[in-house]
């Protein structure tokens, strides 16, 4: 089973809609999803409910109260986690994970609270052990501005962590949203762009360098 977390401890930086379109991406290619969401704002849980039944099956779980299972059968297990994660609840939650994906906005806030964040990912010893694999990834962002190049810059200093796509700020998220859809159930014409810059966390994904080695 393959076990796939999107973490940052700063509340508002994407982290449901890259874990909602992780999990459509991996339904579309027929493979067994589970999507199980920590935050108590449930909102992949949300985005769940409004997918229709006729489109490839993903199976969601509230893993918010802490009990819960994931079914062995499953091919991939999307972790959707809270913010403010920090100490014992943060270390809970690295041991579930074979790969971490951070997602950071374009924003000095967002840039300020991700450093001692990372650096605790960092240091925590499955992460220290090559036992989980960590990669960051800009999000909501809007080329050519001061901000974007700042983070660009921010996030290609972190050592230990590849910096490994930039997601743009788009209306085509929301409206997937809207009907439970991730990026690359949108028709091809609209969101061939978004679908350029997903391919290179899809081949981090795929490759041995996001996968434990301790």
């Amino acid at each position: 089973m393959r076990s796939i977390m999107v973490l940052n401890s700063k509340g508002g930086s994407g982290k449901s809609t890259v874990a909602t379109n992780l999990a459509s991406y991996y339904a579309t290619q027929g493979r067994k999803v589970v999507l199980a969401d920590f935050d108590p704002q449930s909102s992949s849980m949300e985005w769940l409910s409004a997918r229709s039944s006729g489109r490839k099956s993903i199976l969601g779980v509230d893993a918010s109260a802490g009990n819960f299972r994931v079914p062995r059968s499953a091919d991939y297990v999307i972790y959707d986690t809270p913010a403010a994660v920090h100490g014992k609840q943060l270390n809970a939650l690295l041991r579930r994970a074979q790969s971490i994906i951070i997602p950071i906005l374009p924003s000095p806030i967002d840039m300020r609270a991700a450093t001692p964040f990372i650096q605790k990912v960092l240091d925590n010893g499955r992460i220290a052990r090559k036992e989980c694999r960590v990669a960051l990834i800009a999000n909501r962002c809007r080329e050519n501005t001061n901000v974007y190049h700042q983070l660009d810059t921010f996030l290609r200093k972190v050592r230990k962590a590849p910096f490994i796509s930039v997601l743009r700020e788009t209306q085509n998220y929301n409206k997937a949203a809207e009907r439970g859809l991730g990026i690359f159930e949108l028709a091809p014409y609209l969101a061939r762009k978004d679908r350029d810059q997903w391919e290179p966390i899809i081949k981090w994904l795929a490759s041995k360098r996001s996968m434990p080695t301790g």
